[in-house]
């Protein structure tokens, strides 16, 4: 195959492509359809395949797929009886089963493609059916799986009498929520349906009722499943954001409170979310990340109602679970350097479980001293914990002392999805805004890079004695800044006299002498 070089033209770009669909024929179209089709990949093709009927079946141009005999069905129930005895079967096979069901859905034969999918689905999703497949099954099959489930629930729907469909679809759901994409069964069914569903208001409160009573089963014993997001749907639609609420105070379950609070957000009824995440925050009892979140969301109420007292509504959510993306919101948030210099102060005062938040503070008030403590005292292991110092105070030394630029931002903590729209000010705008700049004071440059020799020995002694060599490229580089932080040349000895220590370890001096500067 020629390659793409400079020079060459790219064929088939989008406007050219384009502009060549719509000058061929139907019948040129469909011989470029053969054609191509001929040249993927029996999953592909499938995948492909199903794609096109699917779509000419709902155009309403006239298509129907073909009619599938009492004997094609019986065939499909007698494969699928071979294979579960086997424990195994060919993708191709299941295939092609697969799709007869769908084309059974499509013609609105439901309750052919409610036999067939009712025999495959289930024991392939309970992984009585081996595919070949390492984990999951889309990776052999070409059909869509998601799809074929949805088309199973909604033919169940369509099967049963009104007053069994409730059962009925959740009878179908249940078994291959592995399969397919059931966060919002009503949603799903209405986005798979050929027409409108029959008696869809009759279903609803048969399915709320359902729901709730197989709720009120499984709570003591813990066992929710999906059904607390099946029942925040359906009560949405019957009673809306009232509804919600009467559940989210009842149960006090995190699932509850935070479809209430989303309904009132979808709305934009601000003054109303505002109540329902503070009263969510009060009412939460499974960790403090969930009562940070609901009070995450109280601030978003609160800017978007343009509340003067946002800086509050931020140092609460951090106090009531704090975190390094809030303590950013709420030092920086309408602060000029007196403000922030008092808000790190009280935050200080909080004495916060995160070495990282408290390394922070005292590099914002300039006390690096007791932030080197936090780096040299830190553990060689768990850098990736939120409360391990290492990844922000190191990086955040390093450009103090001038080492030069660091492979990772010091905004280290993605916000939470809650918060989205907070402003989360970065660590180099705080640091800019408090005033902090290079370390030039001749005492105080050996003690900032004693912390991070010592921090970088712990590393590598960490990181060798629990075997973790993926991370010992990191390790490397924290040696390497150590060096080019120190212009005196004592660390690069330093360097130099740990990598003989490691000496049997050939993967790790690999890494050193790949980022320690050439000697």
């Amino acid at each position: 195959m020629a390659r793409r070089g400079a020079g060459t033209t790219r064929v088939g770009a989008p406007a050219d492509l384009d502009a060549a669909l719509l000058g061929l024929s139907t019948e040129a179209l469909r011989e470029v359809v053969h054609e191509v089709l001929l040249e993927l990949d029996d999953r592909t093709r499938a995948r492909v395949a199903g794609a096109i009927i699917a779509r000419a079946a709902r155009a309403g141009a006239g298509f129907t797929p073909a009619a599938l005999s009492e004997d094609q069905v019986f065939e499909v129930l007698a494969f699928v009886r071979v294979a579960v005895r086997a424990g195994e079967a060919r993708p191709s096979q299941v295939d092609e089963y697969l799709g007869q069901g769908s084309s059974a859905f499509l013609r609105r034969d439901y309750r052919a493609a409610h036999r067939i999918f009712g025999a495959l689905l289930p024991p392939i999703s309970r992984g009585e059916i081996y595919l070949g497949q390492d984990e999951l099954v889309d990776e052999v099959l070409g059909v869509n799986v998601a799809e074929c489930a949805a088309q199973y629930a909604v033919s169940a729907y369509m099967t049963a009498p009104a007053e069994a469909r409730a059962e009925s679809v959740h009878a179908a759901i249940e078994p291959v929520c592995g399969l397919g994409n059931f966060f919002q069964p009503l949603q799903e069914l209405e986005r798979v349906a050929l027409e409108p569903l029959p008696d869809l208001a009759g279903f609803l409160p048969r399915w709320r009722g359902l729901i709730a009573q197989r709720l009120a089963a499984e709570r003591p014993r813990g066992r929710r499943f999906d059904e607390e997001r099946w029942l925040s749907e359906v009560v949405k639609r019957l009673e809306g954001a009232d509804g919600l609420a009467q559940i989210a105070r009842a149960t006090k379950s995190a699932e509850a409170l935070r479809a209430w609070c989303r309904s009132l957000v979808e709305a934009q009824d601000w003054r109303a979310a505002l109540l329902a995440f503070s009263e969510a925050a009060e009412l939460i009892t499974d960790a403090d990340y969930l009562r940070g979140e609901f009070l995450d969301g109280a601030a978003v109420a609160a800017r978007h109602l343009g509340y003067d007292d946002l800086p509050g509504y931020l140092e609460r959510a951090w106090r009531g679970s704090p975190s390094l993306p809030r303590l950013r919101r709420w030092l920086g948030v309408h602060a000029n350097k007196a403000l922030l210099i008092d808000r790190a102060t009280n935050a200080l005062a909080a004495s916060p479980r995160s070495a990282r938040q408290r390394a922070l503070l005292h590099v914002l008030l300039q006390d690096l001293k007791s932030a080197a403590e936090l780096l040299a005292d830190a553990s060689g292991l768990g850098w990736s914990n939120d409360e391990h110092p290492g990844r922000l105070a190191f990086p955040l030394f390093a450009a103090l002392l001038g080492g030069g630029p660091w492979p990772q931002r010091f905004d280290v903590d993605p916000p939470f999805v809650a918060a989205v729209d907070l402003a989360t000010p970065t660590v180099e705008a705080l640091l800019e805004l408090a005033g902090v700049g290079r370390v030039t004071d001749p005492a105080l440059r050996p003690v900032l890079l004693a912390a991070m020799t010592k921090a970088a020995e712990a590393r590598i002694a960490g990181l060798t004695a629990a075997k973790r060599r993926k991370h010992y490229g990191q390790a490397a580089v924290l040696l390497a800044t150590c060096v080019a932080c120190d212009p005196s040349g004592h660390a690069a000895r330093w360097a130099a006299s740990l990598r003989e220590t490691y000496r049997y370890f050939p993967a790790l001096r690999a890494e050193i002498d790949r980022a320690l500067p050439a000697r």
